[in-house]
């Protein structure tokens, strides 16, 4: 279990989110160099892939799928790659359709439990590295990592070593209907819907009456998003459907590999009564559930603080394995 405090300079949840993804140091150096690949998809679109590779070809290969909206340049996947550098691994972040700089062009996006993406893009990593493999999922990418794990189930372990996931929110209707109330809807719904909304208008020019334009422009919180986007693009019949089934919290009695389910308690959009507990999952999860932290925060100090350990506590976790 990691004994994560927040430094006293950084109360509360909400302040250890923001401070985090905004002002505190994410990487031991100044700038994260990436190198991108792009994979044709099996359904004629791509994805753009970042790599950070060290000078060992027989190293551990480290595979972070980010968070809503999140790229390469978040926040915390410039501290894992520093981590990772600093362990001798190589890490690489795939990127979900559209997040990479550029639109895709399949009629799809991607969606919370979209373990049919993780499985072919951890088939791809496999083939592609001749040492450990192990992934980590932050947040929505952490579901999905799960999601996986509990539908592969023993057929995940001639795929990866380990994996872990990282203030995911394991059950998406209590995590979607939090982030819709209060300061949350205020500040993180905001946040979100000013980037997926472009996201939606231009498959909407790619794809007239794909989808309703109108309804999505309309929402102000992400289940209404959900119902008039994501669901219908990726067959759901509306967002409560997809929330349900895309959960990975029902699927985690059956994962048989060694897996790590990070969250802190005080999470400002991922209720604690939704985190699973012992009986939710099986005997090679652990669960790690933190005081404090945030969603993906844990800064440190000394002042003005960094965003190290996490990576770091994960990382140290996986090289059990």
């Amino acid at each position: 279990m990691w004994n994560y405090r927040a430094p006293r300079w950084l109360p509360g949840g909400h302040a250890q989110t923001i401070y985090a993804a905004k002002w505190a140091r994410n990487s031991t150096d100044q700038h994260v160099h990436w190198t991108r690949q792009r994979w044709a998809t099996p359904d004629a679109d791509f994805v753009d892939v970042d790599w950070r590779r060290v000078s060992n070809n027989n190293a551990p290969l480290l595979v972070l799928f980010h968070g809503l909206e999140g790229s390469s340049h978040s926040h915390y996947a410039r501290a894992f790659a520093s981590i990772a550098q600093a362990s001798g691994w190589h890490i690489a972040v795939p990127h979900f359709r559209g997040c990479s700089g550029e639109p895709n062009w399949a009629p799809r996006a991607y969606h919370s439990g979209d373990y049919e993406e993780i499985d072919w893009m951890l088939k791809k990593f496999s083939e592609q590295t001749s040492g450990k493999l192990y992934a980590v999922g932050v947040s929505l990418g952490g579901n999905a990592l799960m999601k996986w794990a509990g539908m592969k189930q023993s057929s995940a372990n001639a795929i990866v070593n380990a994996v872990a996931s990282v203030c995911a929110p394991l059950d998406l209707t209590a995590s979607g209907h939090a982030i819709g109330q209060g300061f949350n809807r205020w500040s993180y719904t905001r946040m979100f819907l000013a980037s997926m909304k472009p996201r939606a208008q231009h498959k909407y020019a790619q794809y007239p009456g794909l989808f309703d334009l109108k309804a999505v422009m309309r929402a102000k919180n992400l289940y209404e998003f959900d119902q008039a986007f994501t669901a219908p693009l990726h067959g759901f019949a509306n967002a409560d459907e997809y929330w349900r089934i895309a959960s990975a919290k029902p699927h985690m009695k059956n994962i048989a590999l060694p897996a790590l389910a990070l969250n802190a308690m005080n999470d400002p959009f991922i209720p604690a009564s939704s985190l699973p507990e012992p009986h939710d999952v099986s005997q090679h999860v652990s669960l790690w559930h933190t005081a404090q932290g945030g969603h993906v925060g844990f800064a440190d100090s000394p002042w003005p603080g960094h965003v190290l350990s996490l990576p770091q506590a994960v990382v140290s976790w996986l090289k059990q394995w």
